[in-house]
């Protein structure tokens, strides 16, 4: 017969897939289905099975196949058949898989490190539910209907006006709404920007352009997923050295555009000099190239004046990313894009018609948090509590581990521990051996840096997220760090 009947027994409140493919005809097809149903446990013991009618009915066979069926199922006791009471699962039968619900002795879970050390993180524990909580139900409760249809790829406009006040206050940042794209963050901006596109209109869906097209200039040190990324999409990218000003943009030459963290170079730490951002601005004018701004904690700042985004020496040269990852979780999955205005277009295209990565009543609820000044609250907390937990870090070093040298702490959630030479990997193995998560800084090297130019190697270190641990964790966190450093 080779038939599926997915039948609904909305009287009784039960869906039940049967399989009416068994040879034989319907009655035994359907006798076979009801019995491998009660057999599986998909239908349990007392529960009720609709009258014969309306199952023949609901499967278009007749009714004398169906009370047929029942018949030899009460028959041999699979089934149970009461005046008032109607037809039941047999409560005797117990299903095969009865046993595969029995306990079971639960495999060991892989133990994860006891102190994560660990960069990219911000303290969990220390989310602002409530007053999340509290603009998630004015963002619910105000919203729109046309809010729970399908999105605008380019973000809420709540979230956009909301981004452009905020971003102008806080990181002089040149934009308005219509300029900016809500995306799911740092990487999925990247993957907007240059992952090649199908190109309309075309009946063969070949691949169309991307946005942005050509080698990009990287600094030495960053994520290795970001070039992964990029790599995958087909770019070329070459690193640009570093030193004490930041990446040495004067080294730029026929590169499509360059990626810089300039608020606070990652890992190594430090902005980007005022006369080097100034110059990367003046480079990407010159050769018609971008700069792509990853301002990715750019709010925490601690011992210095704060550094404005390079965005807003020109709107149109410079591509301002950021992202809520750092300021109030990763779980959020919620960025943005302030785009030069030839590049709007290209980027909702590469998005599509409809937005279907970033959650609308999550972008409703953080434009209701930035709006109503929780934002500003939480951050100015946080950065308080991340620069006391910097001062713990430096002077647990100083007291334990004084040949070690601090650097990178003036911003940010993390700090570089320069460490002798040859030591990093030896290092990376006690803390693993003694439960310490840590990242070393070798791998966030690039692959081809410390070539030509690149007299300014950073030496083997450590990158310390102090953010990531809870705060009753913290300070066994930095015990553990000390004890696992190598002597001077």
């Amino acid at each position: 017969m080779g038939e599926s009947w997915v039948n609904h027994w909305e009287r009784i409140g039960v869906d039940l897939h049967l399989e009416l493919s068994a040879p034989g005809g319907r009655r035994a097809a359907l006798t076979g289905a009801l019995r491998e149903a009660v057999r599986g446990g998909r239908l349990a013991p007392g529960t009720r099975l609709p009258p014969y009618r309306s199952l023949a009915a609901d499967l278009g066979v007749a009714r004398n196949t169906v009370a047929d069926a029942y018949a030899e199922l009460v028959a041999e006791g699979w089934l149970t058949a009461r005046q008032g009471s109607g037809t039941r699962v047999a409560d005797r039968v117990e299903p095969a898989r009865a046993a595969a619900r029995a306990p079971r002795k639960k495999p060991p879970r892989a133990r994860g490190p006891r102190h994560d050390l660990r960069q990219g993180s911000p303290d969990a524990s220390s989310f602002p539910r409530a007053a999340w909580l509290a603009s998630y139900r004015r963002a619910v409760q105000g919203a729109p209907s046309e809010v729970f249809g399908p999105g605008d790829p380019a973000g809420r406009r709540e979230l956009r006006e909301a981004l452009a006040e905020y971003l102008a206050r806080a990181r002089g940042v040149r934009a308005d709404p219509g300029r900016i794209v809500i995306c799911s963050g740092f990487a999925h901006a990247l993957r907007l920007l240059f992952e090649p596109v199908l190109a309309k209109g075309e009946g063969n869906g070949g691949p169309g352009g991307a946005v942005l097209r050509g080698p990009l200039a990287v600094e030495a040190y960053g994520l290795g997923f970001h070039r992964r990324l990029l790599r995958t999409a087909g770019v070329r990218t070459v690193p640009l050295p570093l030193d004490g000003d930041g990446a040495r943009v004067g080294l730029l030459g026929r590169e499509r555009g360059v990626l810089l963290t300039p608020a606070h170079q990652f890992p190594t730490g430090g902005p980007l000099h005022a006369t080097r951002r100034a110059a990367v601005v003046d480079w990407a004018r010159t050769r018609d190239a971008v700069v792509l701004e990853d301002d990715y904690d750019g709010e925490f700042r601690y011992d210095r004046k704060p550094v404005g985004a390079v965005q807003g020496l020109d709107p149109e040269r410079v591509v301002h990313i950021g992202s809520v990852s750092k300021s109030l979780s990763p779980a959020l999955r919620l960025g943005w894009m302030v785009l030069p205005e030839r590049h709007v277009d290209g980027v909702l295209a590469a998005k599509g018609e409809r937005e279907a990565w970033a959650s609308v009543l999550d972008q409703l609820s953080l434009a209701d948090f930035i709006a109503s000044g929780a934002y500003d609250r939480h951050v100015r907390r946080m950065r308080q509590r991340y620069r006391r937990r910097r001062d713990r870090l430096v002077e647990a070093l100083a007291e334990h581990a004084p040949h070690v040298e601090v650097t990178g702490v003036a911003a940010g959630l993390h700090a570089v521990l320069r460490l002798p030479p040859g030591t990093e990997r030896s290092t990376l193995k006690a803390a693993a051996w003694q439960g310490v998560a840590l990242n070393g800084l070798a791998e966030f090297r690039h692959p081809r840096a410390g070539t030509a130019h690149d007299a300014t190697a950073v030496p083997d270190g450590l990158v310390v997220g102090y953010a990531t641990p809870p705060e009753h964790a913290y300070g066994a966190a930095l015990d553990a760090l000390c004890t696992v450093l190598p002597p001077p």
